[in-house]
C-alpha cells in the first residue's frame, strides 16, 4: 500500500480561468453566485465584478459545470464573449405574447398582495 503511486489519467492538469457574463441585480446576487460556486470542487477563487456584470472563476474545474452551477441561480448566465443564442432575448417573443405575459404577471402580483393583506379571505 505504501509503494502505490497516483497516476493522472490525462496529461498535465492546470488551473484555468472561466469568465462568464451574469446578470447581477444587487449585491445579494453577488453573494448567491459566490455561495453557489464555493460548493464546487477545485475552485480556488471567485471574483465578481458588479459593474461589468462579470464573474471570473479560477481553479481546476470543468467550465461547463461552472456555468451549470451559476445557471441554477441566474438562468441568463453565459460565457464571456459568447454570442447570445438565437431565440433568447427580447426580440424572440411576439408583441401580443409579451402583452399577455405582462397582464398575467400583473394579475398574479395583485392576487399575491391581496393574500398578504387579508390572509383569512380565500380568493
Amino acid at each position: 500500500m505504501g509503494d502505490m503511486q497516483i497516476v493522472l489519467a490525462g496529461g498535465k492538469i492546470e488551473a484555468q480561468y472561466v469568465e462568464m457574463k451574469v446578470p447581477l441585480y444587487s449585491y445579494g446576487c453577488e453573494k448567491k453566485i459566490k455561495k453557489a460556486l464555493s460548493h464546487l470542487r477545485g475552485i480556488h477563487s471567485v471574483q465578481v465584478d458588479y459593474q461589468q456584470q462579470k464573474v471570473t472563476v479560477w481553479g481546476i474545474c470543468n467550465r461547463d459545470d461552472v456555468l451549470a452551477a451559476v445557471r441554477k441561480k441566474r438562468r441568463a448566465a453565459r460565457f464571456w464573449g459568447a454570442e447570445q443564442p438565437d431565440g433568447v432575448g427580447e426580440d424572440s417573443m411576439p408583441a401580443d405574447a409579451r402583452k399577455h405575459y405582462l397582464q398575467a404577471f400583473t394579475a398574479y402580483r395583485l392576487r399575491k398582495s391581496w393574500k398578504k393583506l387579508f390572509p383569512l379571505i380565500r380568493l
